[in-house]
């Protein structure tokens, strides 16, 4: 006789890890997979998921785009970044509009802030100055 409990447990354990998707970042104690520092700032964090689930978590966008040269990116499922304007929410980094400005640091001293929308990046502009880039260009600068 089949002991349903263990049946249960591993249908569960097997549609669980198949799941592929950003997970939370937990701000002060995850470390950043590039740099290898804790992170702790909600405005600039970022992460990679692969197509096979697995969670890169960087503590800021530069960190994000430094890693991207040593992996293959068409594995890679989600890329995500932190919007500023809204600490600790995760948005598609492929959308955001970035702002490379001296008025806002980053961790990693590259000055990159990623906001949701663009209309929020040009607002920032005109507080902070500095550039505009979008997702193509941020490849681009970081030549990938």
């Amino acid at each position: 006789m089949v002991n349903y409990r263990i049946v249960v447990f591993l249908f569960l354990l097997l549609t669980s890890s198949c799941n592929v998707g950003p997970q939370p970042i937990s701000y002060g104690s995850d470390g950043c997979h590039f740099c290898s520092m804790t992170i702790v700032d909600r405005q600039h964090a970022a992460e990679i998921v692969t197509d096979k689930g697995k969670v890169f978590k960087f503590d800021s966008s530069e960190c994000m785009m430094n890693h991207l040269k040593d992996i293959d990116i068409k594995q890679v499922a989600y890329f995500l970044v932190n919007d500023y304007n809204q600490p600790g929410e995760l948005i598609n980094a492929t959308k955001a509009t970035y702002l490379i400005s001296n008025r806002i640091p980053s961790p990693m001293g590259e000055f990159l802030t990623a906001f949701k929308t663009e209309q929020a990046a040009v607002d920032a502009l005109l507080t902070y100055e500095g550039d505009l880039l979008t997702w193509d260009q941020l490849k681009l600068r970081f030549q990938l």
